[in-house]
């Protein structure tokens, strides 16, 4: 017998996979508790429908965060703050801070796609990535200036 998957099981496939199944484990378990549905045609049809439109939602999405992470790349952030002698800063920069500074540029960005690994420290200029997309990331160039 032959089912769709609407939900991951484990030991035999992902969601939308169309797998071959014996005969009372497809009628009496998986369709009865929704992990999948019968293999008709019509329903082929509809899997394929919600798979085009699925891949090219992610398409939209990625060309998008391509589109902002060229305008992040073109525009560099300043952060003044308070330093003492050998350039060193009283407190740090953090996400936060990066954050408000790009949006000053018109740019909205979380700032759990900020990937700072630990707060800066010192003066200087910095390049911080931002990821966008699972498959995009960005560079801001961040200058840390003493206020």
């Amino acid at each position: 017998m032959k089912v769709i998957l609407t939900q991951d099981v484990t030991g035999l496939g992902a969601i939308g996979d169309l797998i071959s199944v014996k005969e009372g484990f497809g009628r009496n378990c998986l369709i009865p508790q929704g992990k999948a549905m019968s293999a008709t045609s019509q329903n082929i049809k509809t899997l394929e429908h919600q798979k085009r439109q699925i891949k090219e939602k992610l398409n939209k999405a990625k060309r998008e965060a391509e589109k902002l992470a060229e305008r992040i790349e073109n525009i560099s952030c300043t952060v003044a703050k308070a330093a003492g002698e050998e350039d060193k800063l009283f407190g740090s920069v953090t996400s936060m801070d990066i954050e408000a500074s790009i949006k000053l540029e018109g740019i909205e960005v979380e700032r759990k796609k900020i990937l700072l690994p630990e707060p800066i420290k010192a003066l200087g200029i910095y390049s911080v990535p931002i990821k966008l997309h699972p498959e995009v990331t960005a560079n801001l160039k961040l200058w840390v200036v003493k206020e």
